[in-house]
């Protein structure tokens, strides 16, 4: 076991169901895991099948009870996936008008490596403000799935079905497990963990 947990963010995208994807590809890598929705992707996914993946509650909303404090697990990394064009802006302007912004915004303001994977359609990809917040993120050290180099891409409009099997799960496995290794000191010419197909 190497004790390391991934902090999943699910956004209330199409490829959000197939969370439990990136959930096993993290424990077959010795990783825990823990997933936060935000309020429309609770609508999403599977809450008690992930639940009972992850061994934890799926968090959607902040505690009520009165004398409880708001604590985060310690975390080894975090991945938002999918992540739609809304929150997107919303992560790069800081907002934390729900529990799973607040979390992301207070992982990323602790360094914690992070990998955010865009669902966004073309004529969402070319708007002035998701570019700007994609470079705002990317400056602050956030990895975006985005553009040639990462193999994924924005879909033609009215395709995000199509586009739902090819979301790259294992590859943002991948991406956030490598930044928690650099992040921890590591070599950069250590081996990452694999990629499966």
């Amino acid at each position: 076991m190497t004790g390391r947990h991934l902090q999943i963010v699910v956004c209330a995208a199409g490829p959000a169901p197939d969370v439990t994807t990136l959930i096993n590809t993290a424990h077959q890598r010795s990783w825990t895991t823990a997933v936060t929705a935000t309020p429309h992707a609770a609508n999403f996914i599977d809450i008690p099948a992930i639940e009972e993946l992850t061994g934890t509650p799926v968090r959607s909303d902040y505690q009520a009870s009165p004398g409880t404090r708001r604590l985060l697990p310690t975390t080894d990394a975090l991945v938002i996936a999918p992540a739609t064009y809304n929150s997107i802006n919303k992560i790069a302007l800081g907002l934390a008008d729900n529990y799973a912004m607040t979390t992301i915004a207070e992982l990323i303001g602790r360094n914690i490596p992070t990998v955010i994977v865009p669902f966004v359609n073309t004529a969402l990809a070319t708007r002035r403000p998701f570019r700007h917040a994609v470079t705002s993120l990317r400056a602050e050290g956030v990895h975006i799935m985005l553009g040639p180099e990462e193999d994924w891409k924005p879909h033609p409009p009215g395709s995000g079905n199509d586009r739902r099997l090819a979301f790259p799960w294992v590859a943002a496995f991948t991406a956030a497990a490598r930044s928690a290794l650099l992040g921890r000191g590591r070599l950069a010419s250590e081996t990452p963990p694999p990629e499966d197909g």
